[in-house]
């Protein structure tokens, strides 16, 4: 097998680099340092969603993701810096699951911030799970509520996609998978996830703007990836886990310290959670 040193992967800050080639060179490093030569899903773990690694089954090899070509080490309290092979219980299928995301607000650029979900498609994955931590729209939604994404509006004014590239987006975020997740869990609510560029969080206006174009969910992360992961020929589905209330609702000023500790009471259930749903895709 070649090697990333063999072949070199490009850089994805050149505009003259095809990033498709730095994921297919990112899917053969990890084949070869974790022995696994295909992963048959994959996992963006957001704020919160960490510990589903540890019960989704044994892990076969765990990467720091800098170490991987074309991946950057976490920016942000609450994600892991690795990346991790898994052996699905119960099944012979293996889950690529990386804890590493990186956001559009850190300035590295669309190409990074997609590099997961394209590199996960170059390593034989047919469908992604995106998770992450958000503010809900929906006061009945409290802390700890995972929803599923039924559809996103894309407020970030970006795209993952270069050229003229026109990719269908009906039906993102897959019907199959989210019937599926509700064989889980029945009681699973949907919603439109808005994705705005962030750091700093939404204003109570901007919030009652996502409600009034029909949003549930606002959030910093998730529909550039959906994009480039539909674009990839990936089955995408998408789960929220409300965090807070949004600016405006929330009766309180927001923190990310309040989103981890939302993320570290939820995390045991919504673990099991997906988990169980990674299980039956």
């Amino acid at each position: 097998m070649s090697t990333t040193t063999d072949q070199p992967a490009g850089d994805l800050d050149d505009p003259a680099t095809d990033p498709f080639d730095v994921a297919r060179a990112a899917a053969r490093y990890l084949a070869e340092v974790t022995g696994i030569e295909r992963h048959d899903v994959a996992l963006v773990l957001g704020s919160g969603w960490g510990g589903a690694a540890d019960l989704l089954g044994e892990t076969v090899a765990e990467v720091p993701s800098h170490e991987i070509p074309g991946f950057s080490a976490p920016a942000v309290a609450g994600h892991v810096g690795t990346t991790r092979s898994v052996r699905v219980s119960g099944t012979d299928a293996h889950a690529l699951v990386l804890g590493s995301r990186t956001h559009l607000y850190e300035g590295k650029g669309v190409r990074r911030v997609v590099h997961g979900v394209r590199t996960a498609a170059a390593a034989g994955a047919r469908s992604v799970v995106l998770t992450n931590g958000c503010g809900g729209l929906d006061p009945a939604w409290g802390p700890g509520t995972p929803v599923l994404i039924s559809d996103h509006l894309n407020l970030t004014a970006t795209s993952p996609l270069e050229g003229a590239t026109f990719v269908d987006l009906t039906d993102l975020y897959s019907p199959r998978l989210r019937a599926v997740a509700r064989e889980v869990d029945a009681g699973l609510d949907e919603g439109v996830y808005v994705q705005f560029r962030g750091p700093h969080y939404e204003t109570p206006a901007e919030v009652r703007m996502a409600a009034r174009l029909g949003g549930d969910l606002v959030g910093m992360s998730t529909t550039l990836e959906a994009i480039a992961a539909r674009h990839a020929g990936l089955e995408v589905l998408g789960i929220s886990l409300v965090t807070n209330l949004a600016a405006g609702i929330s009766p309180t000023p927001l923190s990310h310290e309040e989103v981890l500790e939302a993320g570290r009471a939820a995390g045991p259930r919504i673990s099991a959670l997906l988990a169980e749903i990674t299980r039956r895709i």
